[in-house]
């Protein structure tokens, strides 16, 4: 069995007050402590979108530490759509 088949993925939409405090910045240290693979980016409608990639104990690492966010920062809810990985990201980047 291959590491890929092993992987996980998860589409997240953060609800809250999530931008303007650092939630971008936070998500990718986080994704680097846990080594998820993807990106976040801001959304025009005040949420923050996440694709994460990984093996399950990093993802779901990496989703709970998006519960909590940053010190300043509020969330209100996550919209957690489970995914097919997809192997096409050999980092985790923030995107605007």
């Amino acid at each position: 069995m291959s590491g890929f088949a092993r992987m996980i993925a998860r589409h997240l939409f953060i609800s809250g007050m999530v931008q303007g405090v650092g939630f971008r910045f936070f998500a990718q240290r986080s994704a680097a402590r846990h080594q998820v693979k993807g990106y976040v980016r801001n959304l025009d409608d005040g949420r923050v979108e996440s694709w994460a990639e990984g093996n399950a104990t990093s993802v779901i690492a990496f989703r709970d530490d998006m519960t909590a966010g940053p010190n300043f920062s509020q969330v209100e809810s996550i919209e957690e759509l489970v995914v097919e990985p997809t192997g096409l990201y050999s980092s985790f980047r923030i995107e605007k």
